[in-house]
C-alpha cells in the first residue's frame, strides 16, 4: 500500500489523475466584461471571489466560468491549466491463494482492486471483464446470414460510439450505403432477435446481422 501511494503521488505530480473524471467546470475566456461565475449547486470549497482570485493568478481577467459540481481549488486549477490526463486504473493483487477468506473479503471492498492468483489462474475471468469495463470498450459479434455468429473476431468499439451506424463504419464504409436494417441479439434489445435502425445503441457482446438493400437491377 505504501508503494501504491508513492506511485499515485508521483503520477499526480505529472498531471495524471487516476480513476477520476474531468471536473464539470467550463472556463471560457473573453475580451472584456470581467469574470462571471455561474453555479448549478451550492459550493463548499469555492466562492465567486476565490474563483476570480485564482483566475487572476493565471492572468485571466475576463472569463465566463460555469461550475456544475462542488469543485475544489485543485479541480479548478486542473481545468485552467488544461493539461491533465484522466486515466482508468486497475490494481491487480496477486497471491490470493496465500491469504485467508476474511482477508479476501476485505480486499473485495476496496475500489479498483482485482485479486488474482497467477500461479493457480484464479479470478482471471473477473480481471478480463474489469479490463473491458475500464477501457470503455465493447465487443460486438457479426452474424452472416444463414451462419452462426463469429465469436472469434469481435468488432471492438468505444462504449461512447456504440451505434449500429458506427458498427457498419468499422466493418466497411460501403455497408452504410447498402444498409436497410440490422437484426440484433443481446442485452441492447427487448426481444431476441430484434430489427433495429442505424441509430440503435449496441451493448457489450451483442450479435449483429446487417441486412442490405436490394440494388436496382440485381437478380
Amino acid at each position: 500500500m505504501t508503494h501504491k501511494r508513492i506511485i499515485e503521488r508521483e503520477l499526480e505530480g505529472f498531471g495524471i489523475r487516476l480513476n477520476k473524471q474531468p471536473p464539470a467546470i467550463i472556463v471560457k475566456k473573453r475580451e472584456k466584461g470581467g469574470i462571471a461565475v455561474t453555479t448549478t449547486l451550492k459550493l463548499t470549497h469555492l466562492d465567486k471571489d476565490l474563483v476570480a482570485t485564482i483566475l487572476k493568478e493565471y492572468r485571466i481577467s475576463n472569463a465566463d466560468v460555469t461550475i456544475r459540481q462542488d469543485a475544489t481549488v485543485d479541480e479548478l486549477i486542473d481545468v485552467i491549466e488544461g493539461n491533465r490526463i484522466y486515466a482508468s486504473c486497475i490494481y491487480v493483487m496477486n497471491l490470493i491463494d496465500k491469504i485467508t477468506i476474511e482477508e479476501l473479503d476485505l480486499l473485495s471492498q476496496v475500489p479498483h482492486y482485482v485479486p488474482i492468483s497467477a500461479a493457480k489462474e484464479w479470478n482471471f475471468d473477473e480481471l478480463l471483464e474489469k479490463i473491458w469495463e475500464y477501457l470503455g470498450m465493447i465487443r460486438i459479434y457479426t452474424k452472416p446470414k444463414g451462419l452462426v455468429p463469429d465469436y472469434d473476431s469481435p468488432v471492438v468499439m468505444p462504449v461512447k460510439k456504440n451505434t449500429v451506424e458506427e458498427f457498419c463504419r468499422r466493418i466497411h464504409k460501403s455497408l452504410l450505403e447498402q444498409f436497410k436494417y440490422a437484426i440484433v441479439w443481446g442485452k441492447s434489445v427487448k426481444h431476441n432477435p430484434q430489427r433495429v435502425g442505424k441509430a440503435h445503441e449496441l451493448m457489450d457482446e451483442d450479435v449483429v446481422q446487417i441486412v442490405k438493400r436490394v440494388q436496382a437491377g440485381a437478380n
